[in-house]
């Protein structure tokens, strides 16, 4: 039941109990999450080597679905296998996904949630600063003082505050560049069929969306295409979603899927989970379910088929300088996105001041908790926002 080569510090239900306290508690999206899960696991609590948590973030990054997610089903492996991987997801969505379902039912109750407006204007500008610290360990963390890392970095930070997205083709590229310039190529032929095998798989969900089939099945098929092809942060899978909820098939209009954005940010646990949100809004209860379970199998998968590979042949030198590009890439992106997020975030003095306050709270106090920030930030919003609108 575990590695071999290190025994668990940690029970199977401690993972599980800290990954529903972080899918409860855990403000600030893909970004901050994953800081959160190397912050606890490999600094505090040493449950996760450093190699495996880069593991994780490398193999998260290179598969497409939500980021955090990902991650913490990855972390959920590395020591029990696919019973830790399956509880550690569950554990990690579901608080957010009962708070969501939640909220759906408000908003359908009650004609929409004005206060929400309100709660993201503080919430918002806080999370920026949440998110921004993570960015910053990460960096220090994974980049160092390596100046072919820093390079990849720069590339990735630069090109995802240009084109507002993550461009999938570039991670493995970046990891390929390092491999190629540290490493001889001896694992290529061994790993790229396993790789060109789960690229491919997905293409079915294509294939289907063109049957003609009642409204749950057209619900199931087009999340589970959402999380089949979109790579990186849940962020990533807002302009798919809008393209196929808003334009083509008119499940909601613009301000519902304004309104289901919202939901996520303000709400704990991954960004992705508004697609339970959506899903309520479009035919209720089993609609979200089947939205949310259609989004997260794909990248449920995707991690663990694939996770076995990445544990046998990990400590390889050519698949640690290929982990090394892809993470470089991956927290270079991650650092592009807090500037993307920012921009809409930030939109006048308070909320830049807000923002500033955060960061300099979280750089004094080390042990100071993100959810009591998030709650100040969200009284800070009701007391500022009348005043400025």
């Amino acid at each position: 039941m575990t590695d071999g080569y290190q025994l668990p510090r940690y029970s199977l239900w401690q993972m599980v109990l800290y990954m529903l306290r972080l899918g409860a508690l855990g403000f600030g999206g893909p970004v901050a999450l994953v800081g959160y899960m190397h912050r606890d696991l490999v600094e505090d609590r040493k449950w996760i080597t450093d190699s495996d948590y880069k593991e994780g973030l490398a193999l998260a990054q290179m598969a497409p679905g939500p980021l955090a997610a990902q991650l913490g089903i990855y972390l959920g492996f590395v020591h029990y296998r696919v019973l830790g991987a399956t509880l550690a997801g569950l554990a990690f969505v579901l608080p957010s996904f009962l708070m969501v379902v939640a909220l759906g039912w408000a908003y359908a109750r009650f004609g929409g949630l004005s206060w929400m407006q309100v709660v993201f204007y503080g919430v918002g500008a806080a999370v920026i600063g949440i998110i921004a610290m993570s960015a910053k360990k990460l960096t220090q963390k994974s980049i160092g003082k390596d100046k072919l890392l820093w390079a990849i970095y720069l590339l990735l930070l630069v090109v995802t505050v240009v084109t507002e997205s993550e461009v999938g083709w570039l991670f493995l590229a970046s990891g390929v560049v390092v491999w190629l310039l540290r490493a001889p190529p001896k694992w290529l032929a061994r790993g790229g069929v396993h790789a060109a095998a789960l690229i491919q798989a997905p293409m079915t969900g294509a294939w289907l969306g063109s049957m003609d089939t009642s409204l749950l099945t057209q619900i199931g098929l087009f999340f589970g295409k959402a999380g089949a092809f979109v790579f990186g942060s849940g962020l990533a899978i807002v302009p798919f979603l809008y393209g196929g909820v808003v334009q083509q098939h008119h499940w909601l209009n613009e301000k519902q899927f304004v309104d289901a954005v919202a939901v996520a940010m303000i709400t704990p646990g991954p960004v992705v989970i508004t697609v339970g949100f959506i899903g309520y809004l479009i035919a209720g209860l089993s609609g979200a379910a089947v939205a949310a379970l259609a989004t997260f199998i794909p990248c449920y998968l995707f991690t663990i088929i694939p996770a076995p590979y990445f544990k046998k042949y990990g400590k390889l030198p050519g698949v640690v300088a290929f982990v090394d590009g892809i993470t470089a890439a991956a927290i270079g992106a991650i650092t592009g996105s807090v500037i993307v997020l920012a921009r809409r975030s930030i939109v006048d003095i308070p909320t830049a001041v807000i923002a500033v306050v955060v960061v300099a709270l979280l750089w004094r106090f080390k042990k100071l908790q993100e959810p009591m920030v998030i709650v100040a930030a969200a009284v800070a919003g009701f007391i500022l926002y009348p005043v400025m609108h």
